[in-house]
This record gives structure tokens, sequence and C-alpha cells, in this order.
């Protein structure tokens, strides 16, 4: 078969199967807003507490984005995402039969050990299969497989919740990773030599660096300063995307405008649709144009001024919801070229590397603004419950919203000071 022969053809199918797992990680990691209902239920959280289950996934998540960087460099792309879906799916199992607060939270964490190591991991494989000039726009449609998992763990998700329970459609998803998981280790392979296939013409040589180099790399990357701007950029766009998309998007949505959870998820899954389209064009026009830091900056504004809005009216119109909600999905092409500006600044062996310190700092975020935002939310409460979730106001969701905005705005600086040291 010409596909399984042809390297330009083969990649696709093993980047399908591993980008498959990924969009299992973004559906764990943003599940938590439509269960917020459940979880409450089940559990009897507040909303700082259910925050800090939701973020319980990032804790590990954001602490592993370096070691994953060393490992896929090492290990390679196949056999880590195999068997990062295997732990994650198992914590997935441990999860759906919890029957305490503690027990919920430490799966949680084990769901997101195993989902740490796939997203570098693929980009590692992209760096090996794809040449330097296509890498924004496979950085960019990696994301949008994201974007995908987020739409899944919107309406399609409250639909089996709501016809099952949250603990069956747990367990399903469970058996869905072990899965994918099969498929990732038995269709993917680390470069073209490694699937006896000739190298593709441009791109790098694949070379498993030694010990040596990897504690090298990561000394470099970690001295410059272009490192923890892009990682702060990452911090605010990640952090503020899954916390709003994954938590506190339908919550607000539910005790702002009386929506139900499935209608107001359709909200959410606009930002999960602007996810899956925005970052492959966004790397597809930062590729033809040859520029990433000034699309940074641009779409950092844009991203700030978003939030901004809705901190200000607090309750607009939905159709405003909507597009905020879209805009700020989309321009994650926006932030997420930063990582191209990081790999592009290092040797090819050290990709996993550079990226997986970057991706820490941005899942440093995932793990601090929900529980934040559920502190602020906790303060405006207003004694109510709807649907067994603490009720807030609409001055508490506006003050939220300002904390959201107010961290786009130190990304915008660090996009601008970024744009000035680098001039593209």
């Amino acid at each position: 078969m010409r596909s399984w022969s042809d390297p330009t053809k083969r990649r696709w199918i093993a980047w399908t199967a591993l980008a498959a797992a990924y969009a299992l990680v973004s559906v764990h990691r943003l599940s938590t807003a439509v269960l917020a209902e459940q979880l409450t239920a089940a559990f009897g959280t507040t909303g700082a507490a259910l925050g800090t289950l939701h973020a319980s996934f990032f804790y590990i998540y954001a602490a592993m984005q370096l070691p994953a960087g060393v490992v896929a460099d090492r290990l390679g792309s196949r056999r880590v995402v195999a068997a990062g879906t295997v732990v994650m799916s198992v914590g997935v199992l441990v999860f759906g039969t919890a029957d305490s607060y503690v027990v919920a939270f430490l799966a949680r964490a084990l769901i997101g050990f195993g989902g740490s190591l796939l997203f570098i991991a693929i980009l590692r494989f992209c760096a090996n299969w794809f040449r330097p000039g296509e890498f924004a726009r496979m950085s960019g449609l990696t994301i949008a497989t994201a974007g995908f998992g987020g739409i899944l763990a919107t309406t399609p998700l409250a639909m089996v919740v709501t016809a099952t329970d949250w603990r069956t459609t747990m367990l399903g998803l469970g058996g869905l990773g072990f899965v994918l998981a099969a498929l990732a280790y038995l269709l993917a392979r680390d470069s073209p030599a490694d699937a006896g296939l000739p190298e593709i013409d441009g791109v790098p040589m694949a070379r498993t660096p030694s010990l040596r180099s990897v504690l090298g790399n990561v000394r470099g990357v970690l001295r410059e300063p272009e490192t923890w701007l892009v990682g702060i950029v990452l911090f605010a766009g990640t952090g503020v995307n899954i916390t709003v998309f994954g938590l506190w998007g339908v919550p607000y949505l539910v005790q702002t405008y009386g929506l139900s959870v499935t209608d107001a998820s359709t909200y959410t899954l606009l930002g999960s649709l602007g996810l899956l389209v925005g970052p492959p064009l966004v790397g597809w026009l930062s590729d033809r144009l040859e520029r990433r830091t000034s699309l940074m900056v641009v779409g950092e504004g844009l991203f700030a001024s978003g939030y901004a809005l809705l901190a200000v009216l607090g309750k607009p119109p939905l159709p405003v919801v909507g597009l905020v909600f879209f805009a700020s999905g989309f321009l994650a092409g926006a932030y997420a070229l930063g990582y191209t500006v990081i790999k592009e600044r290092h040797v090819s062996g050290a990709s996993g590397v550079s990226t997986g310190t970057v991706n820490t700092i941005a899942f440093t975020g995932a793990a601090l603004l929900p529980t934040l935002m559920g502190v602020v939310l906790d303060t405006y409460g207003t004694g109510e419950t709807i649907g067994g979730t603490q009720a807030y106001s609409v001055l508490g969701y506006r003050v939220a919203f300002g904390l959201v905005a107010g961290a786009g705005v130190v990304a915008l600086l660090a996009a601008l000071w970024l744009h000035r040291l680098d001039g593209g």
C-alpha cells in the first residue's frame, strides 16, 4: 500500500493515531465544566474546592512538561504516547469509581500525569517527520486536536452524561483510552528510519541525544529570556482557556443567564471550535509570512480585550459571550506560535526539552487560575444553590473575568518584549 511505504503519507497515518490520543487528553482536562454539578453533589465541594479538583490534573501536568521533553527526546514519541495514554486511562477508571474527594483528587492527578506526556511527544514526532517550515502548521494542527477534544467535552459529553451518569461515562472513556494507546503504538514510529523508510528531504536527521546533551540543552533553554517570555504568554493563554472552557464557563452561563448545562455547554463548544480552526490557520499564516512574534502581539491584544469586555459588561447579550469564547479559542493560534519560536532557537535534538520547558509554564497557569477564579467567586457567593452548585453573583463573575483579562494584559506585555528581542 503506497500510503504505508511513502514517508510523506505514512507520517499522516502516524500523526493521526497520536493525535487521537491527545484529543482524549483534552476531553478529560475540559470535562469538569459539564460535570461541575455532579461533582459538587458527589463530593460536597465549594467553588475553591471544585477549582482545586479540576486543577489537580494540571498540578502534575505542569510539573511533568520538562521531564516529558527529556523522555520524548530520549525514548521517542511512540512509546511515550502509548504509555502515557495507558496511565491516563487507569486514572480515569479510578476517578469514575472514586467514593471520596481525596480519591477523586488523586485520580484526576493521575490522569494529568499520563496525559502530560503526550503533547510534547507529538511535537517531537513532528520535528522528526516534517520540515522546519511546516512546524508552525503542525503544532497548530496538534493544538487543533485539543479543540476537537474540547468540542467532545461540551455538548456531546453533556448529552452522554444526561443519558447515563457521570461515572458510567468516565468508565467508557477509560476503556476508549486503552484502545487509542494500542493504535498509537501499532501505527506510529519515531522517525522515517525507524519505519524502514527513506528520510524526507529537508527534515533534519533524527538522532537520539545523549543524556549529557539533554542536560546541556536544559541549561541552555533555561538561561534564555525568550524562554520565560514565551512561557508567560502561554501561562495566560493556556491557563485562561482551560479555566473558562474547562470549568467556570458553564456555571457562569447557567447561573447568569438561566441556561441548562447542555445549552450552556454549546457556548463553551464555540471556544473549542475556535481552538479547532484558529491554530492551524494562524500557523499557516505564520509560515507563509515568516512572522511569529508580531502575530503573537496582535493575538494577545485581542485576547485580553475580549475578556475585558465580559468583565465590564458582566451580562452582555449571549451572542457577545459566544463571540468572546470563540475568539479566545481561535486566538490560541497566536500564543501557540511561542512553541515555534522556541523550537526554532534550538537544534532538532533539543525540541522536546525546549517545548517542554515553556509548556511547563503554560500549564502552571492551568493549575493556578481555576482555583484563583474559584476563590474570587466564593467571595461573591449568593448563599443559594442552583442544581446543587453554589451560585455566584454577576459582580463575582465580573471580578473573575477581570482577573482573566489582567492575565491577558501581562501576556500582551510579554509578547511585546519578545517581539522587541526577536524582531519577527
